[in-house]
């Protein structure tokens, strides 16, 4: 197999994320926007599961200003406990992300395919069969009761478990399997190389 450096997988990586972008723009109905929604996914419990989007997240989290990064990183400790502490209770955690600010995304360009593709029905082919999901409360509400063509994930998912196979390369069946939420990227640090 040939290398294919760390750098290069990234850039591909952002290139899907283009990809996303595109399809979830053509899922979204006419109108829908996040602007203002109370029903906030970016406290939603997530996780997620490859090192290569745990890079970019990274990536991302470096090239802020240092003090901007101190405070990402503060919070996503005190989201780690917060989140520990409801799942000890029972609960489902409902703990507002580490990089949001004042609704806004600190590290947007960064974000995880989750947080790119949450929101629009959707549906993906995983080894059990067809995974189907409404979409958010918002884009219910904006959908009403017309007809709407769900957005296939499948394609994206295939593309990134190839990016994330070339990127472990030769580790691919040593590495650890991820499945942490973003605030738990944060306070691990960056992947091992």
């Amino acid at each position: 197999m040939k290398f294919t450096s760390k750098r290069v997988l990234l850039k591909r990586l952002a290139a899907l994320y283009d990809q996303m972008a595109k399809a979830y723009a053509s899922s979204s109905p006419e109108g829908f926007t996040c602007e203002g929604c109370t029903q906030n996914c970016c406290v939603s419990h997530f996780q997620h599961h490859t090192h290569i989007e745990w890079r970019y997240l990274w990536d991302g989290l470096e090239a802020l200003p240092e003090e901007k990064r101190a405070l990402y990183i503060q919070r996503a400790r005190e989201n780690v406990l917060q989140a520990g502490q409801a799942l000890a209770a029972g609960e489902i955690p409902r703990v507002m992300c580490p990089v949001n600010d004042e609704g806004r995304c600190g590290i947007y360009q960064h974000r995880l395919m989750i947080c790119r593709l949450y929101g629009v029905p959707n549906m993906f082919l995983s080894r059990s069969g067809i995974r189907q999901f409404p979409g958010c409360p918002v884009c219910m509400e904006a959908i009403g009761d017309s007809a709407h063509e769900r957005m296939d994930r499948t394609p994206l998912y295939r593309e990134l478990a190839a990016l994330e196979m070339e990127f472990l390369g030769s580790r691919r069946n040593q590495a650890p399997k991820v499945d942490m939420t973003l605030a738990e990227m944060i306070v691990a640090g960056p992947p091992k190389p």
